[in-house]
């Protein structure tokens, strides 16, 4: 099967939630369907606009309720859907997908995976941190500044032990995150006293069967995708993901086919949606499923884009917290965001209009900041420069 580049790009817009009409106010089975529908929200600590987790579900849904997304990530156990644990970087996942990476919390444990740093605590260090664990089991939990020296001077670098060893028994299974505090400090407990017993209860598939499955959620998650975009949704491994392609393909869930433009062979999920045109607008966070692979991004939109956070101020391009705007079925623009909570503004520092772009790309692109600055409680947008393309 052949397929259009424009056919492999709705495909892959339709499966990620996008094109359906945005409701006044999200409900709660929208967002669990959201989550569903896209399989994770990836973590990350940046909150010079919002947290990343909360993002992607703005740009499907428009106004939601952000403490929705609490309850179900760090609310108390009977409200409790999903859980953290890494799978694309840090991520928030569904409950039942918990069975899905105890193979990989399996192999942390026995020091195969995760940093160097790490890997010594399931050896050398494993007395210290068997001695954390113990602690944590005798008084409730705890985040790494509640311990003597524990806490980090800034960023994982600088990790003290005992953030080390928090992160191997996190990364192993032995703790998970019983909510977050502060400044979005991750507060450790055991699993037993956080997750539904139910859940815990489930069998531990074998490895092979996991990976599987996870190939299958990265699929339908993706509507459409190379192996390589396929292995890196749940940050896979060749010989963790290529046996589970091989296997999703005799069975026909996925079936071979070749994209316009692309090199590379394409996996198209049985039950992708069919390529119809999609509508509506959106502003997607760096962190955002649609563009997280941006290789992919190149690919199926023919947009280069690179967060610029870690490149010093007078070397970006585009600036610090850039969002690439959706319109319709491209990237049509570049906008880098502020939320500025003391002055209660939106801050758009700068927006760059990509070659192309339809004339009411501005008009759209303001009602779509008009609707973050609600959703984030600003009363104000501030626009500084315009680029137009040359």
């Amino acid at each position: 099967m052949s397929l259009s580049l424009a056919e492999a790009r709705r495909i892959a817009l339709a499966a990620q939630g996008f094109g359906r009409r945005m409701p006044a106010l999200a409900t709660e089975a929208q967002v669990r369907a959201a989550v569903r529908r896209v399989g994770l929200l990836q973590i990350d600590s940046v909150n010079v606009l919002a947290r990343a987790h909360y993002l992607p579900l703005f740009s499907r849904l428009g106004d939601y309720d952000r403490s929705i997304l609490e309850r179900a990530a760090w609310g108390v156990r009977p409200q409790r859907r999903y859980f953290e644990y890494w799978a694309h970087e840090a991520s928030l996942l569904p409950l039942a997908d918990h069975p899905l990476l105890r193979w990989r919390m399996d192999r942390a444990a026995r020091g195969e995976i995760g940093y160097h740093a790490l890997r010594r605590y399931a050896t050398e260090h494993r007395r210290e941190a068997e001695a954390v664990l113990a602690r944590i089991a005798a008084d409730g939990p705890l985040t790494a500044a509640d311990f003597e020296n524990g806490a980090s001077r800034s960023g994982w670098w600088e990790w003290s032990a005992v953030k080390h060893a928090l992160e191997w028994l996190f990364w192993s299974g032995r703790i998970t995150t019983a909510t977050r505090r502060g400044s979005f400090a991750r507060v450790y407990d055991l699993p037993e006293r956080v997750l539904p017993p139910a859940i815990l209860a489930m069998p531990t598939p074998a490895a092979a069967g996991a990976q599987r499955a996870l190939v299958e959620r990265s699929a339908r998650a993706l509507g459409i995708a190379t192996a390589a975009d396929l292995r890196d949704y749940y940050r896979l491994k060749p010989e963790e993901a290529d046996h589970a392609i091989a296997t999703l393909a005799e069975d026909g869930t996925l079936a071979p086919v070749r994209v316009e433009g692309w090199r590379q062979q394409a996996w198209l999920h049985c039950e992708a949606p069919p390529p119809r045109r999609v509508g509506g607008a959106a502003l997607l966070a760096p962190f955002d499923p649609l563009i997280w692979e941006r290789g992919r991004t190149e690919r199926l939109f023919g947009f280069r884009y690179r967060i610029e956070i870690y490149v010093p101020q007078p070397l970006r391009t585009h600036g610090y917290y850039v969002l690439p705007f959706l319109l319709d079925e491209a990237l049509v623009a570049r906008v880098d965001l502020k939320a500025d909570r003391q002055a209660g503004r939106l801050l758009a520092h700068r927006i760059a209009i990509e070659p192309g772009a339809p004339q009411d790309t501005l008009p759209r692109l303001r009602i779509e900041l008009d609707r973050m600055a609600r959703w984030l409680g600003l009363s104000d947008v501030h626009i500084g420069g315009i680029v137009d393309p040359e």
